[in-house]
């Protein structure tokens, strides 16, 4: 069963709450975290990627950029941009994307429980990126943005987050992409205790964004001997019928010496081309091609094992198995620089965009993974091919922090 806990959380001052928070550390290139902290000397970013602090080439991974980020944390405590409470609570956080709105509950959810499973993953981590977490964590003595996790709808807790979000938020403003983020703080005992109860009885939790950030947590709390609170990891728990995932779409730079028509031709002997009505996304097992300045539409004919298999049957797997590999020769794509990965918001606009400026060569437009494979495979133990789920919208970080209760903020 789940360790999910209340916490004293370190939060954005609400009423500043839009300036401070920012993106996900891992979303944003070097340059786009730079236009942000030049723009704002108030991010979160300066946190998140302190190298932003520092004018030319720099290794991200050394010294100073953990010890920059470090001082520019404790900095925005002192100067009251970021403020503690004094006492453990829960935390409700929405997000409201057009018409559709996701609430979910933000604690720290117990190390052991993804040592152990309870917290299942759907991909792999990659070692550097779980040092660079790791490091930043043990530095700056705190977690400083959440891990997405995903719970199989529970109405008794589902409602309880409806019930707090019914009142007027503490913390409430709107992104640059038109997303609004609102906030809720549980200090009541009696709530506490409800939720503290009713999430000991989920069965399980899947990652849906922070692989890294969860490694990483687990990571620092066997290095700590879980001393001063690092033996949880702050997360951010959505129920999975509230939730979306987009689909995460495939560029490639040439087509492997072929032609046009050639590629279209070994496409329909494996596939059936089928019509594409103008504005339409593909459907379950069917993928769009743009090429030539034109869209096409095909229909993976052979699902192995009947379909019954949902790893076998993902989209992404039988674009790799049937068309990649074959046609293209992309044996690895996390290893293949012929290939490239454009997901979420940007949509097919985008892919049309970067075929026609010449950067690549043709597109392939994706039916998004469904969220109930996505818990069938990591209920089984198994992991989906990389660059396989995209959720949107994006949490903040700067929102909620998890700061050690050490003597002196931050371990060496």
């Amino acid at each position: 069963m789940a360790d999910v806990r209340p916490f004293a959380a370190v939060r954005a001052r609400p009423e500043l709450a839009g300036r401070i928070c920012c993106p996900p550390y891992d979303v944003l290139s070097i340059q786009e975290a730079r236009v942000l902290a030049d723009a704002n000397p108030d991010s979160f970013v300066r946190v998140t990627r302190a190298e932003v602090d520092f004018a030319g080439e720099l290794d991200p991974y050394c010294a100073q950029v953990y010890e920059r980020a470090r001082s520019n944390f404790l900095l925005m405590i002192g100067n009251g941009l970021l403020i503690q409470d004094s006492r453990p609570c829960y935390y409700v956080y929405r997000l409201t994307m057009g018409e559709r709105s996701q609430t979910g509950l933000a604690g720290l959810v117990g190390c052991g429980d993804y040592r152990d499973g309870v917290v299942r993953a759907h991909e792999l981590t990659r070692t550097e990126k779980e040092d660079d977490r790791a490091r930043h964590i043990e530095v700056v003595g705190a977690q400083t943005g959440p891990a997405f996790l995903v719970y199989r709808a529970t109405p008794e807790l589902d409602g309880v987050l409806a019930e707090v979000a019914s009142s007027a938020a503490e913390t409430s403003f709107i992104d640059e992409s038109g997303v609004r983020h609102e906030a809720w703080v549980i200090e009541d005992e009696t709530v506490v205790g409800r939720v503290r109860e009713i999430t000991g009885r989920l069965q399980r939790l899947y990652i849906a964004d922070g692989h890294h950030r969860t490694a990483a947590a687990l990571r620092v709390s066997e290095r700590m001997k879980s001393a001063g609170g690092s033996d949880g990891f702050l997360a951010v728990l959505f129920p999975h019928n509230q939730l979306e995932i987009m689909p995460y779409n495939r560029v490639l730079r040439d087509l492997n010496g072929q032609t046009p028509a050639r590629v279209v031709a070994r496409l329909a002997e494996v596939m059936e081309l089928i019509d594409r009505p103008q504005e339409t996304q593909p459907g379950l097992h069917e993928v769009d091609l743009y090429l030539s300045g034109g869209w096409h539409r095909f229909r993976f004919r052979t699902l192995p094992d009947g379909g019954t298999d949902p790893l076998k049957n993902l989209d992404v797997v039988l674009l790799q198995e049937q068309v990649l590999e074959p046609v293209f020769g992309i044996g690895d794509p996390r290893r293949d620089d012929r290939i490239g990965f454009v997901g979420g918001v940007r949509g097919v606009d985008e892919l049309v965009r970067l075929v026609n400026s010449g950067e690549y060569v043709c597109a392939f437009a994706m039916h998004p993974t469904r969220i109930d494979d996505m818990m069938a495979i990591a209920d089984s133990g198994r992991l989906l091919p990389p660059k396989s789920t995209w959720f949107e919208p994006k949490l903040r970080d700067g929102l909620f922090t998890h700061m050690f209760n050490l003597p002196d903020a931050a371990p060496r």
